[in-house]
This record gives structure tokens, C-alpha cells and sequence, in this order.
């Protein structure tokens, strides 16, 4: 599974935060840390920021798989120099969970986050999340389906339609 994928369903939350809030990122002067508790709460919940547990180790894999292209002879020196930067660079991870923190915050009351916290913790909650692909994929199967069922209907009546209009029957005026 590609990083798209496994953020999608994080950027989706993200961006009913931003949409049902207003849309304007709160600075961290404007929210209370019990509300960015919350929001660190509902997005544990939710496991918004799960899908970017792996953006160091791929990005490391990625430089190094570049580097061996152009140091062959160096393989292992890389690896170990690019593991030992890219642990170091772990602690910033922090950073993103807060900066998520603040765009949850910004699209919920500390009391909404408290609510979605409570229900996806919840054995249904779960289910949601771990069902929501499994039932999108199938709305979007069957939304399909459906499009195809009213494109083949709407062109057969409009042929119908058209051809009541044969040279004996011109077409209406055009409007």
C-alpha cells in the first residue's frame, strides 16, 4: 500500500476538520491545551496520524537506494549513516502530531473532540473505522453501477424521444 492510500482516510478527517470548522488554523496562542488534549485524543481514536508512522523509514529507504546508485562500494556505510540521522530525526514526529493537533482544534470544540474521542473509542466506533473502506469501496462499486444503469436509460428514452421527431416531426425550437 502506497503512502496515498494510507493517508486517505486521515486527509478525509482532515479536511472535514477544516471544512466543518471554518476553515482557518487556530495558532497555538488561541487553543487551550485541554482542547489540544482532546484533539490528540479524538485523532488516537480516529488513528488519524497512523498512516505517517512510516514517511521517516520510507524516505530514508528512498536516499539510500539513491545513494547506493551513485556509491556502490559504500552500501553499508550508508545504511548505517542514514538509519542513525533518520532515528535522530524521529523526535520530530512530535511536531507533526501537534501541528494535526492544531487543525483538529480549529474544526471542533474541545467538547466535540471530547464526543468523537468517546464514540470511536467505543467497540462501534472501531468497527466504523476498520469497516469505512471496506463500505466505501462497495458505495463506489454500486454508485457506479447505478451511473451506468441511468446513462444507458437516459440515452435509450432520449433516442426514443429524438426519434418521434423523424422528418415529418421536426424538433422543437430551441429556447
Amino acid at each position: 500500500m502506497n503512502i496515498a492510500a494510507r493517508m486517505k482516510r486521515p486527509l478525509i478527517f482532515l479536511a472535514a476538520a477544516a471544512f466543518l470548522g471554518g476553515a482557518m488554523p487556530a495558532s497555538a496562542q488561541e487553543v487551550s491545551e485541554s482542547h489540544l488534549a482532546a484533539a490528540r485524543a479524538a485523532m488516537t481514536a480516529l488513528g488519524a496520524t497512523r498512516p505517517f508512522d512510516t514517511i521517516i523509514l520510507e524516505l530514508a529507504d528512498q536516499l539510500k537506494r539513491q545513494l547506493y546508485q551513485k556509491n556502490p562500494d559504500m552500501e553499508e556505510v550508508i545504511s548505517d549513516v542514514v538509519d542513525e540521522v533518520a532515528i535522530g530525526l524521529a523526535s520530530r514526529r512530535s511536531d507533526l502530531e501537534r501541528e494535526s493537533a492544531l487543525v483538529y482544534a480549529s474544526g471542533f470544540t474541545e467538547q466535540e473532540l471530547n464526543e468523537i474521542a468517546s464514540f470511536y473509542s467505543t467497540e462501534t466506533g472501531m468497527k466504523m473505522i476498520s469497516q469505512t473502506p471496506v463500505i466505501a469501496r462497495e458505495l463506489l462499486n454500486r454508485a457506479e453501477i447505478w451511473r451506468l444503469g441511468i446513462s444507458r436509460d437516459l440515452g435509450l428514452q432520449v433516442g426514443t424521444k429524438l426519434g418521434e421527431y423523424a422528418p415529418e416531426h421536426p424538433p422543437p425550437p430551441a429556447e
